[in-house]
């Protein structure tokens, strides 16, 4: 019986990107739509354009699609073209699903703490669907994925500093016991990486 470590990576064929782009973004649109119910921040890119949503009424997909524009060009000189097309398809995709969430789902109320967690673990696994497939949600998710392919740093740690950052910021924006409830999602979210997305121990690749 061969052993499930000697077996080859199998590339992951178009189709299967391409589905994987739509489930693990529709997963995070989710997990936004539940954290926008409860006014609560995230990390990354996402959680700079919910500070911008929340603090001057521009809608979350705009002001995303908008803060990754930068990002692409690190993204084409340090990871390739096919990881920026990918993730250029994931961040529009996001764009669109979050846009669109008020139409396909009312969530009339939500408690805090149940939004902070269950949101924080739906996202984490989107992004981990998003990563498995070399892409990601653009920003900081970019330098995440580089230093982790580059010199070994776990991306969901890297993340945790650079969310803590973001965190911090929306002091300034939403009450401070939300902030602590998205602290908590953000370590959900984080821990749902760390624990799952470790260099070797997948061996599907793009």
């Amino acid at each position: 019986m061969t052993s499930p470590d000697l077996v080859a990576p199998s590339p992951h064929r178009p189709y299967e990107d391409a589905l994987a782009l739509v489930v693990g973004t529709a997963l995070i649109a989710l997990g936004l739509t539940v954290y926008t119910e409860a006014t609560l921040v995230t990390g990354s890119t996402a959680g700079l354009a919910l500070l911008i949503q929340y603090a001057g009424g521009i809608p979350f997909g705009w002001a995303f699609f908008a803060l990754n524009l930068p990002f692409y060009v690190l993204s084409l000189m340090q990871m390739g073209l096919a990881f920026t097309l990918r993730t250029f398809a994931a961040v529009a995709l996001l764009s669109f699903f979050t846009g669109q969430s008020g139409r396909w789902i009312d969530v009339a109320a939500v408690d805090p703490l149940y939004a902070a967690l269950i949101g924080g673990a739906i996202m984490g696994v989107g992004l981990l669907i998003l990563f498995r497939h070399r892409a990601s949600l653009g920003g900081v998710n970019i330098l995440a994925l580089f230093l982790q392919e580059r010199f070994g740093l776990r991306a969901g740690y890297v993340q945790l500093g650079i969310d803590a950052a973001i965190l911090t910021a929306g002091l300034f924006v939403v009450p401070a016991d939300r902030i602590a409830l998205s602290l908590l999602g953000a370590v959900a979210l984080n821990l749902m990486l760390a624990l799952n997305h470790r260099p070797g121990r997948y061996v599907g690749v793009s």
